[in-house]
């Protein structure tokens, strides 16, 4: 059984790496409609009101809800190898890499979760990330949603949960968690930008006209994200002046 049909999340985590040579090699893997959970599904309207993070429970939720954010881009990356097999097989192995690299910040998300005496499944989940990409999608589309609108939007939400821990004096593993995924994410956000321009220009598109018209063709399909622009991080993980500015004025003007 590969890791999408897999409710436990610790089996996903140990399994995601041979189902991900499997799709690699072109085995015939199933993509189901939701993947596989062990914990309740909510839509995140109606999730339980969060306590401050100068609480353990306050923390160790932010953790749950980064390990469900882990779990679903480490999901994501197997369901690109499987959707995109004409995609270039040094992306399809980059991309393998990626995804065996946020199942291990699951891992370190769930391991803190425990530390602070909770556990996976304290509080409901949402899979919004995993419904935002669609089978339609383009492998140009796919890597704008997830390695630099989903991805680069966790950058800037990651920077600024790091300040909101600093303060608190009880919270140094958690923040040393959320760093090490925030450090590690801006590459997996640079594998998308640097990807990103290369398949377009192996397809003869100009990226500095496509990036707008493209992101605001998909904008119906992406999650609203409030945080401000992280420049600095961007510009690390291969944006362009351009594209970072642009990205300030849409969520600026849309959101």
């Amino acid at each position: 059984m590969q890791s999408l049909e897999i409710a436990n999340v610790w089996d996903k985590i140990k399994t995601i790496e041979k189902s991900c040579e499997s799709a690699l090699k072109g085995d015939a893997l199933i993509i189901p409609d939701q993947p596989a959970r062990d914990v309740l599904i909510l839509d995140s309207k109606q999730h339980p009101a969060k306590l401050g993070l100068s609480k353990r429970e306050g923390q160790a939720r932010m953790l749950h809800d980064l390990a469900s954010i882990e779990l679903q881009a480490m999901e994501l990356g197997l369901r690109t190898l499987i959707e995109f097999p004409e995609a270039p097989q040094s992306f399809r192995e980059e991309l393998l890499t990626v995804t065996v690299s946020e199942g291990e910040h699951l891992r370190l998300c769930l391991e803190g979760i425990n530390d602070l005496g909770f556990s996976w499944g304290a509080w409901p989940v949402h899979t919004a990330l995993w419904n935002t990409v669609k089978a339609e999608d383009s492998l140009l589309d796919r890597i704008l949603i997830v390695h630099r609108y989903l991805e680069g939007s966790g950058l800037d939400a990651g920077d600024s949960l790091i300040r909101r821990l600093d303060g608190i004096s009880d919270a140094g593993s958690v923040k040393k968690i959320v760093q090490q995924i925030n450090f590690e994410e801006i590459g997996h956000v640079d594998f998308g930008s640097r990807w990103y321009r290369e398949i377009c220009r192996s397809s003869g598109i100009d990226p500095q006209d496509d990036f707008p018209s493209r992101m605001t063709t998909l904008r119906q399909q992406l999650p609203k994200r409030l945080e401000r622009i992280n420049r600095e991080l961007r510009l690390k993980a291969g944006f362009t002046e351009q594209e970072v500015h642009w990205c300030e004025s849409w969520r600026a003007g849309y959101f």
